[in-house]
């Protein structure tokens, strides 16, 4: 076992801090009182903060994509957190389905079409306002 560096005088202190140069950030220290906060003040759970946590830095995305990214099943994606969040509307259909263009040139090269087309879904605002708290939250 290693011979402890740890000086005497700290023998029996309940706790010693870890030098700023081994440690940079540690922001997961406050990761339980964060989920007790956005429990407390907002209507969604952990697990759909986490969910906008992984969105957070996408412009747009489709249920198949953020079914494999987080390699889930592409009904429980839906079902446990794009839905839920859509109707609490920190989702929205960012292209709908009727978006895609009806030219002669997009209907030969792409695999998506009028009738097949994925909805792509979007972070509302107010998704984004939470996720900024919850990163400052965090950094605090």
């Amino acid at each position: 076992m290693p011979k402890s560096k740890v000086p005497k005088k700290r023998l029996f202190r309940e706790f010693s801090m870890q030098d700023k140069k081994y440690i940079k950030r540690n922001y997961l220290k406050n990761l339980k009182k964060v989920r007790h906060i956005v429990n407390k003040e907002y209507d969604v759970s952990f697990a759909m903060i986490e969910f906008m946590l992984w969105a957070y830095d996408l412009q747009f995305f489709t249920i198949k994509y953020a079914a494999e990214s987080l390699s889930m099943n592409k009904n429980n994606t839906q079902n446990r957190f794009i839905y839920p969040l859509v109707k609490k509307e920190y989702l929205y259909k960012h292209f709908d389905k009727l978006t895609p263009s009806q030219t002669y040139e997009d209907h030969l090269f792409r695999d998506e079409t009028k009738y097949n087309y994925r909805v792509r879904y979007a972070l509302t605002q107010k998704a984004r306002l939470l996720v900024q708290r919850v990163y400052r939250e965090l950094d605090s």
